[in-house]
């Protein structure tokens, strides 16, 4: 889809504290093998702080760099994955109390680690919908944390990280312009995530804490490993040509890449062999210092890029997800100005 007249106005990130590989290594948290595979150095980690605490945090901050007021927040979208601190409790709600304060509708968005993508899209498609809609704001935030989660070997290539990331969106102007975005699912690759088990009455009624490679094992013995990459790799092309072709755009024309916070050997795999990518060209090291936030890698390296003063007007910032379930999203956005919060 073609993007006219949607800009960003803010971002933000929340990264409370800081874990390292190496001490997770040596206390025998993190396996030897997944800090070798992955090439992280540390992971952001919160002593206590919840997921929606910290998506709070980051959509205040969102807010304040782009002045925005309640009155011009005509939507709010929260994407997570992961338990945001209580049950049966709508997280976007606490979102809107803590940082916003006005009466728009706020949603929560679970579309695994594709949430922030998709979070993105169906605000672009809320603002021109209708005259008078000026901002959007977006937050997705996570903290992975026991009994649930292992955050080393829950997804072994992957170390888990906590924190969030937020951005506002606009059509009143901005720091960088949306120039195109493309969403698409594939439902066939549902059960990847699932596995064989039945269905249980109450969370984590099987594999405590979350054990995806049993899950992946599982399916790739039904249906095998070929099908799953096939289907998964014409997905990720698919999303991320149809974003490049509405922006008149090529990816090696893109100044910068910004990919889900995977470990070193998934990128490779996954991204940087197939599509030619230079790792200089993206977020990586940078990311490898901070781990997978779940459905806010996009958001946080958006803001990485701008905050750091790497990303310069004239820039174009290709951004990609992926989530379980299975879906792509991909988006072009491209730098106008450095705005005076990201100046020093």
């Amino acid at each position: 889809m073609r993007v006219d007249d949607i800009f960003i106005r803010g971002t933000a990130t929340r990264l409370p504290s800081s874990l390292s590989i190496a001490d997770a290594v040596a206390d025998g948290s993190c396996p030897p093998q997944v800090a070798r595979a992955t090439g992280m150095l540390s992971v952001a980690h919160s002593p206590d702080e919840s997921a929606a605490e910290m998506g709070a945090a980051a959509a205040r901050a969102a807010l304040a760099r782009a002045a925005s007021a309640p009155g011009d927040i005509a939507l709010i979208l929260h994407a997570d994955t992961y338990h945001q601190g209580q049950d049966l409790w709508p997280v976007a709600s606490y979102i809107q109390r803590e940082a916003v304060g006005n009466t728009c509708p706020a949603i929560e968005i679970r579309q695994m680690s594709n949430g922030g993508m998709a979070a993105l899209d169906l605000a672009t498609a809320y603002l021109t919908a209708a005259s008078g809609r000026r901002d959007a704001l977006l937050s997705a935030a996570d903290r992975f944390c026991a009994p649930g989660i292992d955050r080393w070997r829950t997804d072994p290539g992957t170390p888990y990280a906590d924190g969030a990331g937020a951005l506002v969106l606009s059509r009143q102007g901005g720091f960088a312009r949306l120039r195109s975005l493309a969403l698409l699912a594939d439902p066939e690759l549902e059960p990847m995530h699932r596995g064989d088990e039945p269905f249980g009455p109450a969370p984590f009624s099987h594999r405590t804490p979350v054990d995806f490679e049993e899950a992946k094992r599982a399916f790739v013995g039904r249906v095998g490993m070929s099908f799953a990459i096939s289907r998964a790799n014409t997905g990720q092309r698919t999303v991320v040509k149809q974003a490049l072709a509405d922006a008149d755009l090529e990816l090696a024309e893109a100044e910068w890449v910004v990919l889900p916070h995977f470990g070193r050997r998934r990128l490779e795999a996954i991204y940087y062999r197939p599509y030619g990518i230079d790792p200089a060209r993206t977020t990586w090291e940078w990311s490898r210092t901070v781990g997978h936030l779940g459905a806010g890698d996009q958001f946080a390296g958006l803001d990485h890029l701008v905050t750091s003063g790497r990303a310069v007007p004239g820039d174009r910032v290709v951004l990609i997800g992926v989530g379980a379930g299975y879906s792509w999203g991909a988006a072009v956005v491209e730098i106008c100005d450095r705005p005076a919060w990201a100046r020093g």
